[in-house]
């Protein structure tokens, strides 16, 4: 993989990734932009102990514009964020984050009902191709690795930066799912604490090995392989399968066989191995009904500083379509308490996925 990398307009780091052997210079981003300004700042739920950000300029972010005047497309017949002719896939920060590393709060307290500080952090956006009309579902193995690489590149990037706690690669997919940018691409955030999703499932595979000394991960991908009836796909590097308490009404999880704590430590084969996983589910995704299917992707995986030897690096795939033309609301009993409902068999979901053509 070849790296390049520039500066936006107003200042913002941009980064090119390349097939190896690719030669790129950086270009010049020619738009008169002024310099990104954030007012992020975390406020404390003391009901949870959660972080909340508070990041009020993101309500003038690009929304739905028409596909000649996509930001995210190559800078050809219109000045984009992406100040090249073409580029394989490219990553660069956020010109409306949620956190920002410089960000400063109006006031900082500490104790109390009503705590804030900072929203420090990273965002960054990463685009998988420069085809706008594409998906990652439709890219070619070779420039899905592509992307697996950058984004190992950019969690190992974000992991050293002060303030950064944990790094989240995901992509959000679809009009259902709320995305405003239709082009090919996903978001990292780089927090500036440890997310509650995380946090939990590291809690209870510390709690798991505290008291049964084995890896909890590693424990529910023996169960998975051995009953099969969830599993989807695998190869020799990785599986996939239904979760057996799928919270959604299609859920798939990636798990590699071997234990590494994220992306960064995934081997050439690890790497390779993902790719075709991926990919064959991704593509029975958007088979399983007229339309393509909405999803979010979830890559979890260690924080920068703890639990990285209990950590098992994995991804969540998820959709909200429950049936043809149809989605699932998180309502009064998922939005209130937290407590899913799904109505669908996980059993079901993985054998109708299995059936339909890849």
């Amino acid at each position: 993989m070849e790296r390049t990398t520039g500066r936006l307009a107003d200042g913002r780091q941009i980064l090119w990734y390349d097939a190896d052997g690719t030669s790129r210079t950086a270009a010049t981003d020619k738009r008169d932009l002024p310099t990104t300004v954030t007012g992020s700042e975390l406020r404390l739920d003391p009901l949870t102990g959660e972080w909340i950000a508070v990041a009020s300029h993101r309500q003038s972010r690009t929304y739905m514009p028409p596909a000649d005047e996509c930001p995210l497309c190559p800078s050809r017949d219109h000045l984009s964020e992406v100040p090249s002719a073409e580029y394989q896939a490219v990553a660069f920060e956020n010109r409306f984050p949620s956190y920002e590393l410089s960000a400063e709060a109006p006031e900082t307290r500490t104790e109390g009902l009503e705590q804030v500080r900072a929203g420090r952090g990273r965002c960054e956006v990463v685009c998988f191709t420069s085809d706008h009309n594409s998906s990652f579902a439709e890219l070619t193995p070779q420039q899905a690795r592509l992307v697996v690489d950058t984004w190992a590149d950019r969690t190992a990037d974000l992991n050293a930066m002060d303030g950064v706690e944990h790094v989240f690669p995901f992509e959000n997919r679809g009009k259902e799912i709320g995305v405003t940018l239709q082009h090919p691409h996903g978001q990292i955030y780089g927090y500036p604490f440890v997310p509650p999703r995380a946090a939990t499932e590291l809690e209870h595979a510390q709690a798991y090995r505290d008291e049964h000394g084995k890896s909890l991960f590693g424990e529910i991908i023996a169960s998975e392989s051995a009953a099969g009836t969830r599993v989807v796909a695998e190869n020799d590097e990785w599986i996939a399968f239904v979760p057996f308490a799928a919270r959604w009404p299609i859920e798939v999880h990636f798990y590699p066989k071997r234990q590494v704590p994220d992306l960064p430590a995934l081997d050439d084969a690890g790497r390779d191995g993902f790719v075709p996983v991926y990919l064959d589910v991704l593509r029975r995704f958007d088979r399983l009904y007229d339309e393509p299917t909405p999803y979010i992707a979830a890559w979890q995986q260690a924080p920068a500083s703890s639990h990285r030897d209990v950590a098992w690096l994995h991804l969540e795939l998820y959709s909200i379509r429950r049936a043809e033309g149809k989605v699932k609301y998180l309502a009064g009993s998922e939005s209130g308490q937290g407590a899913f409902v799904n109505d669908g068999l996980p059993e079901d979901v993985a054998r109708r996925l299995r059936e339909v053509s890849a």
